[in-house]
Parts: C-alpha cells; structure tokens; sequence
C-alpha cells in the first residue's frame, strides 16, 4: 500500500507522460497493464498510483519501492526488450520525465470533524 510519509527509507518515482489528448487512455491502459503483469511482483515494488490531467495531455504515474537498489534492478530488467514490450509501446506514443524522489515532510487536513 502507499505510503505518503517522512523518513521511511522508501524511494518515490514520480513519471510525467506527455501525451496526445487522443492517447491518454491508451496510456493509462498500457501503463495499468504492464504494472499487473510485470511491475507487480518484482522485488522491492510496492506500489504505484495513475494519474490523468482534466486537459488529456498528461499522465502521471506515482511509484514507491524499498530502495533505489530494488529500482535500480527493476531498471536493468527494463532494458531488454523481451522482458518488458510495454516500454516501447510507451513511447510510441507518449515521452515521458522520470525522476526519483524521497518525501521530505507531509501536512494533513484538519482533524477535526466538520472542520471542512
């Protein structure tokens, strides 16, 4: 499960995808796909949320592992194009940004009820 919080230890890779309106959704399928299938259970992954702009250019894809090491493995898998077809069908469509990130500090909401 994801978890949103200071000093865990977790990395966070938040992708960017830029993508035409008309693709969006093939993206997020493709994306949705190719987590079940191949992302889900390799050692390390723990989870990973989609996200779709209201505008249909962008699609974000939020995803926490163990550690760098763990995505850095994920990463060498990647390379070989047998082991993950996903990544070219990706790009055929969409570029995209990744970058790595760790969560420096988290504010919530007010606690109590009705305070909305």
């Amino acid at each position: 499960m994801t978890t949103i919080a200071e000093n865990t230890g977790l990395v966070t890779f938040i992708n960017v995808f830029t993508v035409e309106p008309s693709n969006q959704q093939e993206l997020l399928d493709l994306l949705a796909r190719a987590t079940d299938t191949s992302v889900r259970d390799v050692p390390g992954f723990i989870s990973a949320a989609l996200h779709r702009s209201v505008d249909g250019t962008r699609v974000t894809m939020y995803a926490q592992w163990k550690s760098a090491e763990h995505y850095r493995h994920y990463q060498s898998m990647l390379s070989n194009p047998v082991a993950s077809p996903y990544v070219q069908q990706a790009l055929a469509i969409a570029t995209f940004d990744p970058r790595m990130y760790e969560v420096v500090k988290v504010v919530a909401g007010p606690s109590k009820p009705g305070a909305d």
